[in-house]
C-alpha cells in the first residue's frame, strides 16, 4: 500500500509542477503533436486502470508496475504538452485529474467492480462506520493544492535559508517529535480538520502550527502559561471565546482551540494583507509587536528591519511552522513517511467506572505500538489521567481501541490489575529542614528567618517550606516586586514566621 501512495502523490506532484512551468505560447499551433499528445494520455490511463484491475485481484507486484509506467508515461506527456504550441495544458490536467480520482476512489474501496468514478458517492455522504481506515491515511488530493486566500499555500512559502534550516531540524533530531505530532494529530484530526474546513484554510497550515506549539499534546502548558494543543495565552483565549466552562479550561479542548485558531487567522491576515508569515510571527510574539515593526503588513517578516528585531524565539517559531507544513504537503521529497494510523474514531460506554490511566494500562498496546493513554487523553481533555470517571460514562477513543476495550477491559485480570496500580501510592519522604542562615537581628527579634536562596529555588517554593500559604508576603519583607517575583542563588531573605 506505501507504493500505491506514494505513485498517486508522485502523479499530484508532477502534474503541478507541470502546471506552473508554462512557456509563452508560440503563435503556431502544432495540431498533429496535440493530435499525439491526447493519445499518449489515453494510453497512459488506460495503463493506470491496468494498474487498478492488478490491485483489485491481489497482484501488488503487476499494479506497482503498471501504475509506475502510467505514472511515468502522464509525466513525460505533460511535459511535451507544457513544451508543445497551442497544447491546451488543462485539457491534459483534466485527463489526470480523473484518473487520479479514480485511483483516490478505488485505493479508499469506495467504488464497486462496475462503477464509474462518476457514479461514486461522495465520500462525505457515506457512512462513517464503513469508511476504510486508509481515508485517514492517504491525503487528498486538494491537500497537495491547499489554497490560503485563493493563493497555493506552496506558493506562498518561502523556502528560504531560514526555512531550509527549519526543515533539517525536523528531518534530524526533530523527526521523531514530527512523527509523534503527526500520529497524534491523525488521532483527533475528526475534532480539529473540519474547523480549517468550513474556513477554506490549509491543513499543513494547522498541522505546521500544531507541530510546533504542542506536537499535537492537547495537554501542553508552556513556561509562559499558554495552553492547549495550539497554546492560546489566557487572555488572547478569552478574546477568541476559550472561556472556562464548569472548570475546564477550553483551550484545551482540541475543537474550540481549532475554532478559535481559525478566528485568529482570519482576523489577522486581513490585519496583514494576506501576509502568513506575518500572521504567525504576531501568533507567537504578539500582534502590537508585530504591526509595528511590519508598518502593519507594509514590510515582510523577512525584512531585516522586522526579522531582526524580533525576540529569537519568534525568529525560529515561524520558519519552524512553515517547514512542517512543507513537510506535511511534500514528505516524498524528503525521504520522509509519516505513520498510517487507523484512525476511525469510535466512542465507549464505561461498564464499570475506571480511570483514563487504568484504561491506558487495560488497553495496552493493542492496536498502537506507542499504547493508547496519550489518544485517550486528548480526546477526552476534560478528564484527568487519575479522575474516577462513573460507570455509563461516555468517552471517545479510535475505534479500533474501543474495538480493544470490548474484549478485554470490561472485566477480567486486566481490569484488576490496572485498579491495584491505579491505587498505589508513592511512598511520602519527609521534607528535609529548609536550610536556615542565622535566627538573629531584625528577623529573628520579629519571629522570622533569613533564608539563602539555593539554584532552582522560586519565591513559591522557599513560601511552600516555611509554610506561607501566599509568597507575596515574603515578598513584601523583602520589596521584591511583582509580577516576576525575581530572585537569584545567593539572595539572602528575610522570611516571616507563617507557621505561628
Amino acid at each position: 500500500m506505501p507504493i500505491l501512495r506514494r505513485l498517486l502523490l508522485g502523479l499530484c506532484s508532477v502534474l503541478l509542477a507541470a502546471c506552473t512551468q508554462l512557456p509563452p505560447r508560440a503563435a503556431q499551433v502544432n495540431e498533429a503533436a496535440i493530435d499525439a499528445i491526447l493519445v499518449d494520455v489515453k494510453s497512459a490511463a488506460e495503463l493506470g486502470e491496468t494498474g487498478l484491475a492488478a490491485y483489485a485481484a491481489g497482484d501488488a507486484e503487476a499494479a506497482a508496475a503498471a501504475l509506475t509506467a502510467a505514472r511515468e508515461a502522464l509525466s513525460a506527456t505533460a511535459g511535451r504538452c507544457a513544451s508543445t504550441p497551442g497544447c491546451d495544458i488543462e485539457r491534459v490536467l483534466a485527463a489526470q485529474d480523473a484518473l487520479a480520482a479514480r485511483q483516490t476512489q478505488v485505493l479508499l474501496g469506495l467504488l464497486s467492480d462496475n462503477e464509474s468514478v462518476e457514479d461514486a458517492t461522495p465520500i462525505e455522504e457515506r457512512n462513517e462506520e464503513a469508511e476504510s481506515p486508509l481515508l485517514t491515511t492517504l491525503p487528498e488530493t486538494a491537500r497537495s493544492t491547499a489554497l490560503l486566500k485563493g493563493q497555493e499555500l506552496r506558493k506562498l512559502i518561502t523556502v528560504n535559508e531560514p526555512v531550509q534550516a527549519a526543515l533539517e531540524e525536523w528531518l534530524t533530531w526533530m523527526r521523531p517529535f514530527l512523527l509523534e505530532a503527526h500520529e497524534n494529530y491523525q488521532f483527533m484530526r475528526y475534532r480539529m480538520w473540519p474547523e480549517y474546513e468550513k474556513a477554506g484554510l490549509p491543513e499543513a497550515l494547522l498541522f505546521g502550527i500544531l507541530a510546533k506549539e504542542s506536537g499535537a499534546k492537547v495537554h501542553a502548558v508552556s513556561r509562559a502559561g499558554a495552553s492547549g494543543p495550539l497554546q492560546f495565552m489566557y487572555y488572547t483565549g478569552r478574546r477568541y471565546g476559550l472561556a472556562v466552562d464548569n472548570g475546564f479550561d477550553q483551550r484545551f479542548d482540541p475543537t474550540a482551540a481549532t475554532r478559535a485558531n481559525v478566528a485568529y487567522i482570519n482576523d489577522h491576515l486581513r490585519i496583514f494583507n494576506n501576509n502568513l508569515e506575518l500572521v504567525l510571527g504576531a501568533y507567537n510574539g504578539g500582534e502590537g509587536r508585530m504591526q509595528r515593526l511590519s508598518s502593519k503588513g507594509a514590510k515582510s517578516f523577512w525584512d531585516p528591519q522586522v526579522f531582526n528585531r524580533l525576540p529569537p524565539e519568534t525568529r525560529d517559531y515561524v520558519p519552524m511552522v512553515l517547514a512542517a507544513a512543507w513537510l506535511f504537503l511534500h514528505p516524498e521529497e524528503y525521504n520522509l513517511r509519516f505513520p498510517a494510523v487507523d484512525a476511525r474514531p469510535g466512542e465507549i460506554t464505561l461498564t464499570r467506572a475506571s480511570s483514563l490511566n487504568e484504561l491506558a494500562v487495560c488497553l495496552g498496546q493493542q492496536g498502537n505500538a506507542r499504547g493508547w493513554f496519550r489518544t485517550l487523553r486528548n480526546l477526552n481533555p476534560r478528564w484527568e489521567p487519575g479522575d474516577r470517571i462513573a460507570q455509563g460514562t461516555r468517552l471517545e477513543l479510535p475505534a479500533i481501541a474501543a474495538q480493544a476495550y470490548a474484549r478485554t477491559c470490561q472485566d477480567g485480570a486486566l481490569t484488576t490489575l490496572a485498579a491495584q496500580l491505579s491505587a498505589a501510592r508513592k511512598p511520602k519522604v519527609p521534607a528535609a529542614p529548609a536550610r536556615v542562615a542565622g535566627s538573629a537581628g531584625s528577623a529573628g527579634s520579629a519571629g522570622g528567618q533569613t533564608h539563602v536562596v539555593r539554584q532552582g529555588e522560586t519565591l513559591s517554593s522557599i513560601a511552600r517550606k516555611f509554610g506561607c500559604g501566599n509568597p507575596r508576603v515574603i515578598a513584601i519583607a523583602n520589596q521584591i516586586k511583582a509580577p516576576r517575583y525575581a530572585i537569584r542563588a545567593g539572595q539572602r531573605l528575610t522570611v516571616p514566621s507563617c507557621r505561628a
